[in-house]
């Protein structure tokens, strides 16, 4: 079977949710940004991940005054990036999508498919250790700058800010998602893991009508990508299970995320 991508966001068009300042993004033709080359973009959270203190070690972040991380993972087009749209502008809270952490096509690292496209369905295509010090740095300092990934050009073409209130959860979402689970866990940043999931042929339906408009490879990859995906996806729930993440359809997801705000801002 054909390795396929993954990538998600479900809705061609959609705005920037959040406190984003991501229609702000500066681009260059040669992929930098702001003077700064795409490593530069993805160094600054990966020096962050690996110079941050623990919060055992940081004034003013102990478990009960941080804020913390909500995951949404699942298959691509499943919903996830939709639900956060929703949950953003019920609740104002922040939206990081994973998906812009993805390896460039210019990187010696990034796997390759028979398809002759970066394999996206690969975790060595994704930048963990980046995205986890991205998201440590939102939560303890309340700002952070994240790139912008553009899968039709398999590249970084920007950057933005991402900003989070002192009592908002930080919405993080993408395929890899579940794997964040544990290293956030472990450093007490984690409130809840969920893997977004709906009936798979209409999932399949709604993935192909995004990408199709968005153009993000031709058609005929489209249509092979999409077989492989709708066959592959009881493998991606169930790996995200295995993660620790609960499934539930967007909805209900978005039910009872909104409860948290029931039991209080993060503790």
């Amino acid at each position: 079977m054909a390795s396929v991508d993954h990538r998600s966001g479900d809705t061609a068009g959609e705005p920037p949710t959040g406190r984003t300042a991501r229609a702000g993004a500066v681009r260059d033709p040669g992929g930098s940004v702001d003077g700064a080359g795409p490593d530069a973009v993805r160094g600054a959270a990966a020096d962050a991940s690996m110079s941050r203190p623990s919060d055992a070690n940081t004034p003013g972040a102990t478990g009960r005054d941080r804020r913390r991380v909500i995951l949404l993972t699942g298959p691509s087009g499943a919903g996830k990036s939709r639900l956060s749209a929703r949950l953003s502008a019920t609740h104002g809270w922040p939206v990081v999508r994973l998906d812009d952490f993805y390896r460039e096509a210019s990187d010696p690292a990034l796997p390759r498919s028979p398809l002759g496209i970066p394999d996206w369905d690969h975790e060595d295509s994704w930048d963990a250790a980046s995205a986890v010090g991205a998201l440590r740095l939102l939560v303890d300092e309340g700002r952070v700058e994240v790139p912008v990934y553009e899968i039709g050009a398999s590249a970084v073409t920007g950057r933005h800010v991402v900003h989070a209130g002192p009592t908002d959860f930080v919405l993080a979402e993408g395929l890899f998602a579940g794997r964040l689970v544990e290293p956030l866990r472990r450093e007490g940043l984690l409130a809840d893991a969920l893997c977004v999931r709906q009936n798979r042929t209409l999932t399949a339906l709604r993935r192909f009508v995004r990408d199709l408009s968005e153009r993000r490879k031709p058609p005929h990859i489209l249509v092979r990508r999409g077989l492989a995906l709708w066959r592959d996806e009881p493998r991606v729930v169930a790996e995200a299970r295995a993660h620790g993440a609960r499934c539930l359809h967007p909805r209900e997801a978005e039910s009872e995320l909104g409860a948290l705000l029931g039991a209080g801002s993060p503790a």
